[in-house]
């Protein structure tokens, strides 16, 4: 019944087409964000001399910029019965974005260039993570969703990859990498215009004119509450290129580390989906909550080159632990007639969180230490999975007044 509604048998490597292109789209995307992302930092702290607090009030305001568009973006996608052009929208209004930053003299159009980055993230997230979730089976929605993370990641795999090689090629020469990233953007958004296939709907509801969580029931609402106390400690992860370079790779080296970043996070996205399917994803998600404390403590105590690069190792595993098994969660727990709200209701408040964490993570790292971001950051992700395993034990007793009263 469900394939019948996204053209049967159009399968591309044992996923429906939708979630085969979505992927792909993300791939492209991915690719050309991060062949910024890592620079950023570097060009912000060595380039045009700002300090560490500047940056993470960058960063918090572009994410926080994304969080709060998600949700809307999400109840209009619900609203008007419409995935594709939104998506769409939102891929080419972050393509736009690039040159901004090529140009960029100073730390104003920087931060320019990724609020509109971020703008763009904001408007296309939930409609393509509903498409996702509509375009798989509800025993699949762990290996669909592991598989786009799997793709998107990638895409930030070879993203570092081709900026290094840049980097060498032209004399760490940032703008020209900037420019260069508009490519594999442009082919984001083509791939979403000629490939991806929205399935006509029914006319829209007429409860679904009103913004409202009132449709979610306490489930919903507070793994929300756990998801954004743990986004409260996870800063933006500038940080953690800083404290890279700060611990002594260089420069010119820290895209290498930061691809085997997203190497792991990529290769175990998919398996790590698969498992959630079999295992159950509410594991899944407390064991990324607990490895989450233990890496941002090691990054709080590290001394030497190699204990990065095994930290940056493990903080890939950890993003593919969590990152497409909390969707997937996400999905079981959301009726269907809402899915695109949900999911900006749910990034709207984890990205809401990123504002005050970046803000207080380049805070500590000014006034109290380098140590103290990460310090913070592992006290929170403590705190978040001790309230996650009684939210598991609430779920199976089918009783939310025990979550209540522990917060």
């Amino acid at each position: 019944m469900f394939e019948k509604n996204i053209q049967a048998g159009k399968n591309f490597f044992g996923f429906g087409r939708n979630v085969f292109f979505a992927a792909l789209v993300s791939f492209f995307m991915d690719l050309s964000s991060e062949m910024i992302y890592p620079l950023v930092p570097l060009f912000l702290a060595n380039i045009l001399g700002i300090n560490k607090s500047v940056i993470g009030l960058i960063e918090g305001i572009a994410e926080s910029t994304a969080s709060l568009l998600k949700v809307y973006s999400g109840w209009l996608s619900d609203r008007l019965g419409n995935r594709k052009w939104l998506m769409a929208a939102g891929y080419a209004v972050s393509t736009l974005s690039r040159p901004l930053i090529a140009l960029a003299p100073g730390w104003h159009q920087v931060m320019g260039s990724r609020f509109m980055d971020r703008f763009g993230k904001g408007v296309r997230t939930a409609p393509r993570d509903a498409i996702i979730a509509e375009s798989a089976s509800h025993a699949n929605l762990g290996r669909a969703f592991g598989f786009h993370r799997a793709m998107d990641t990638m895409g930030a795999v070879i993203g570092p990859a081709l900026a290094f090689f840049c980097l060498g090629l032209f004399s760490n020469n940032y703008r020209l990498v900037f420019w260069l990233s508009v490519l594999p953007g442009l082919v984001a958004v083509l791939l979403i215009i000629f490939c991806i296939k929205e399935k006509k709907r029914d006319a829209p509801l007429a409860e679904r004119t009103k913004l409202t969580a009132k449709h979610f029931d306490w489930r919903f609402k507070l793994f929300v509450v756990i998801a954004a106390i743990f986004a409260l400690g996870n800063s933006s992860d500038v940080f953690l290129i800083l404290r890279a370079e700060q611990v002594g790779v260089p420069a010119t080296v820290i895209p290498l580390v930061y691809l085997l970043f997203n190497l792991v996070y990529s290769l175990s996205s998919m398996p790590a989906g698969m498992a959630a399917d079999r295992f159950g994803k509410k594991r899944i998600i407390l064991l990324g909550f607990v490895l989450f404390a233990i890496l941002y403590y090691g990054f709080a105590v590290a001394s030497s080159t190699r204990t990065i690069w095994l930290l940056f190792g493990f903080y890939g595993l950890f993003m593919g632990l969590t990152e497409g098994v909390q969707k997937a969660f996400l999905s079981t727990i959301i009726p269907s007639e809402f899915k695109a709200t949900a999911f900006g209701l749910y990034t709207m408040a984890v990205g809401l969180a990123t504002l005050p964490a970046s803000v207080i993570g380049g805070w500590l790292w000014d006034r109290v230490s380098p140590a103290s971001t990460f310090y913070f950051g592992a006290a929170t992700a403590g705190i978040s999975a001790l309230l996650f395993s009684i939210f598991i034990i609430a779920i199976i007793n089918n009783d939310a007044r025990l979550l209540k009263k522990t917060l």
